[in-house]
C-alpha cells in the first residue's frame, strides 16, 4: 500500500473515497481511530492508502478531478 494523501478534512476524505470506489481502486483510510488519542479535535490527519500497482491510476484520477494538489508530496510527479 502507498500513501495517496493525508488530510483531516472529512469532506475531502469522503470525496476521494467515492472517486476511488467508483473506479474500483482498492484503498484503506488509515488513522481513523486516532481521534481517541487526540480527543476528537480532528488535528491528526487521516491517510488514504492505495495498492502499489494502482497509485499512478489514483493520482491521475485526483488530478483529473481537479484536486491533484492534495496528493501526498512524496507521490507528486
Amino acid at each position: 500500500m502507498k500513501e495517496l494523501l493525508r488530510s483531516n478534512d472529512p469532506v475531502l476524505l469522503s470525496y476521494v473515497s467515492a472517486l476511488l470506489e467508483e473506479e474500483r481502486i482498492n484503498f484503506i483510510v488509515a488513522d481513523l481511530n486516532m481521534s481517541v488519542l487526540e480527543g476528537s479535535i480532528g488535528a491528526l490527519p487521516r491517510r488514504i492508502l492505495v495498492e502499489s500497482d494502482k497509485i499512478v491510476q489514483a493520482r491521475h484520477l485526483l488530478t483529473e478531478a481537479g484536486i491533484g494538489h492534495v496528493i501526498a508530496d512524496d507521490q507528486k510527479a
